[in-house]
């Protein structure tokens, strides 16, 4: 198979001439931001018919190498997008609005803009998406059309205050793990794959409105948002030869010169009912109660993984399927105290507001500041690879009582076909998730014991048997901020 760096380079050389961005205004050069409208607003508009136009003639390009047609966006996404990293939210609000200005050339309706899908409130695909009808250039099959099972509250909870990955309550981070990758593994198919995910045109609405709640959560009053001479502005992103744009740019929407019609954080889930009738999802049939139980893994011992890594132990073997499962993990007495020590000088786990004050480490100790929870050598069976599942994953759930009313204390990620499929992009075989924050709230199991949870999230339409198997579950000390 052609490796990726191959890939990029021929995107690379073969774009450096074939941009041209003289028809895109100049960045935040508007003096009236444009308005971003909801799906169910944006359809009644005359711009829908512009929209329609615009994604049909794009797919109908077969030059990859052209910024008209849409698989050249497909490619940028998948040979620049950060995930699981720094800037996933900036990196994408430069991505969207390129893609929107492209839009705009397409059609020739200048007053065109990119609309978002609010699933908080429509947690059901708008049918314009699902309608089968020949010629439908927003059809593409999808394993599922109901994402309520994908959303998640936490990220807006009143805690939640600084931005960047790493430090306490990341809002950047609790974004990502839901719901944006939920929102991918459910609808499955094309969008349960990052190499695919862009091919179909939800996938832009559905950024689209990850970028709103972004912006929502930015314009709350107590939102830590690097300032604007922060360092962490520096430099530029880059989305194809000739096509980047200053990190500093994407800090706000008003950079780049538009707004949302809703600027509020979501307050509550959306209701059974939709458009009146009773939608009955997996998720709300019966409650999780308790923790699942522990299955039959062979435990691993603590080792050094690397010079910034270290293992406290895990479980071997672990597999996903149908049914909900815990890993339980047993620490020794002297990796117990590591993990103590770890907790009482990070970052992640202290009131500090900055990556750049962390507690001082204590003489003689060992100057890890990170706890994370490793699925190395993780793999999709060949019957999941379409998606429409999803298993969150806890640290040291209750033994008993309703996992939901405990969630964000003990909420991890989630694992699926598009988390998978993230890791393989970036030539890894493993998942890791920043648990220093959960730990350090609920502390150290009975008996130095970590517990990590698999429950499992099924769409109406999703894959039975054995769907994700793991080399090893286990817990890691670390150096540096994920």
């Amino acid at each position: 198979m052609e490796s990726t760096s191959l890939k990029r380079r021929a995107f690379v050389k073969g774009t450096a001439s074939a941009l041209a961005l003289a028809s895109f205004p100049e960045l935040g050069a508007a003096v009236t931001p444009v308005i971003r409208l909801e799906w169910q607003a944006f359809k009644s508009t005359p711009h829908y018919a512009s929209f329609l136009n615009a994604v049909r003639t794009m797919k109908g390009v077969t030059n990859a190498n052209s910024p008209t047609s849409w698989q050249y966006w497909v490619n940028v996404h998948l040979n620049y997008c950060p995930h699981a990293e720094p800037y996933f939210m900036a990196w994408h609000r430069g991505y969207i609005y390129y893609l929107e200005q492209q839009l705009k050339s397409t059609s020739g309706d200048t007053g065109l803009t990119l609309p978002y899908w609010d699933y908080y409130t429509y947690p059901v695909i708008p049918s314009e998406f699902t309608d089968t009808a020949s010629g439908n250039p927003l059809y593409v099959s999808r394993q599922n059309t109901n994402v309520y099972q994908a959303l998640d509250l936490s990220p807006f909870a009143s805690t939640v205050v600084n931005m960047q990955r790493g430090t306490k309550n990341a809002f950047e981070t609790k974004l990502e793990n839901a719901p944006h990758n939920p929102v991918h593994d459910i609808i499955g198919s094309y969008m349960g794959d990052i190499s695919t995910a862009p091919i179909d045109p939800i996938f832009y609405l559905h950024h689209c409105n990850i970028d709103r709640l972004w912006n929502a959560w930015e314009l709350r009053s107590t939102s830590k948002v690097p300032a604007a001479s922060n360092s962490y502005w520096n430099g530029s992103f880059t989305y194809a030869s000739g096509l980047t744009m200053a990190k500093s740019k994407t800090r706000t929407v008003a950079g780049l010169g538009y707004d949302y019609a809703n600027d509020t954080m979501p307050k509550t889930l959306p209701p059974q009912a939709q458009r009146g009738g009773i939608v009955r999802v997996q998720a709300q049939i019966s409650a999780i109660s308790g923790r699942p139980p522990v299955g039959n893994f062979t435990s691993s011992p603590g080792r050094s993984i690397s010079s910034t890594r270290r293992s406290l132990g895990g479980a071997k073997g672990v597999r996903l399927g149908n049914a909900s499962v815990s890993a339980l993990i047993a620490l020794s007495s002297s990796n117990a105290t590591s993990l103590k020590d770890t907790l009482a000088v990070s970052p992640a786990a202290s009131p500090g507001d900055s990556l750049e004050t962390p507690q001082a480490v204590a003489p003689g100790k060992a100057s890890f500041r990170f706890v994370k929870l490793v699925l190395d050598g993780i793999a999709l069976s060949a019957a999941a690879q379409n998606g429409g599942f999803f298993y969150n994953v806890y640290v040291n759930l209750p033994a008993t009582g309703d996992v939901d009313s405990v969630k964000a204390d003990h909420f991890v990620g989630t694992v699926g076909a598009f988390e998978i499929s993230t890791m393989k992009h970036h030539r890894m075989n493993m998942l890791s998730y920043d648990v220093t924050e959960q730990l350090a709230r609920g502390g150290l199991g009975n008996g130095g014991q970590i517990v990590v949870s698999f429950v499992r999230i099924s769409g109406l339409n999703s894959p039975s048997g054995d769907a994700v198997s793991v080399d090893e579950v286990r817990v890691e000390l670390g150096t540096d901020a994920p």
